[in-house]
């Protein structure tokens, strides 16, 4: 290096603010820290490994989702007591996979344990003329039950039954989307609304439930016994049919 670098050197040091340099040899030799290699990373304990990721079904459609349930719970179920009881199959529901309009009722009476559908005796009858009477086709909606196996003697569904099988009613919601949910009668009411409170009182309010409107109405077997009954029904089926066409 030239005199004149020297000199460039030392004089952009100087602007820098360095105002002169060592000259001992120790400072010339100073020693370098060696480089420490990194150390392994120690591996996690097995409780605080990652979760396995839980597989994710993802379906087409809300059809081949409704059909991927049915496998699951099978044709003879024996999740709860009531395969036990005499019933002779599950009831799993049956209509539009993508219906606006859903009917939950309480669980499969004689006739729809014989013919393995919802809603297929004289009470299904009635709720059939209910559908048609707001311009609509049984084909149009989907109906199914808080239970699929009918208890015996139709007597309601107890605790442990509806736990084992509610869970699928709510799979069956998600997938289906619908606008609007009638709960027909008391139980089925009172089951998904968590509520003790009277059908009478409950009966045409409306109610946010899994992305839809929830409207209790009176059970079409219960407009057999009460056909006076059937006005109130008919008054709730009309705001059903405002609130789908109005969305």
């Amino acid at each position: 290096m030239t005199r004149d670098q020297i000199k460039a050197h030392l004089e952009f040091f100087g602007e820098l603010g360095v105002d002169g340099v060592r000259r001992e040899p120790e400072w010339r030799l100073r020693a370098v820290a060696p480089t420490r290699p990194p150390e392994p990373e120690a591996e996690p304990e097995r409780s605080e490994l990652p979760e396995p990721v839980q597989p994710v079904h993802l379906f087409a459609n809300a059809d081949e989702a409704l059909q991927a349930l049915r496998v699951e719970i099978g044709p003879a179920c024996t999740r709860c007591k009531l395969h036990a009881l005499g019933r002779k199959q599950v009831v799993f529901g049956v209509g539009n996979p993508t219906a606006d309009l859903m009917f939950v009722g309480e669980a499969p009476g004689a006739d729809e344990d014989i013919q393995g559908e919802p809603f297929v005796g004289r009470a299904g009858q009635l709720l059939t003329k209910i559908i048609e009477a707001i311009g609509m086709k049984r084909d149009d909606v989907y109906i199914a039950n808080v239970i699929k196996c009918r208890p015996p003697g139709n007597r309601n569904p107890e605790p442990d039954e509806v736990d084992r099988c509610e869970p699928f009613l709510f799979r069956q919601i998600d997938a289906i989307k619908p606008k609007v949910i009638v709960a027909l009668g008391k139980f089925a009411a009172q089951s998904l609304l968590r509520t003790t409170e009277p059908i009478t009182r409950i009966r045409g309010r409306e109610y946010k439930y899994r992305n839809a409107i929830l409207m209790p109405t009176y059970h079409p077997a219960y407009l057999l016994r009460n056909p006076a009954s059937k006005r109130e029904v008919w008054e709730d089926m009309k705001r059903v049919r405002a609130i789908l066409q109005s969305s």
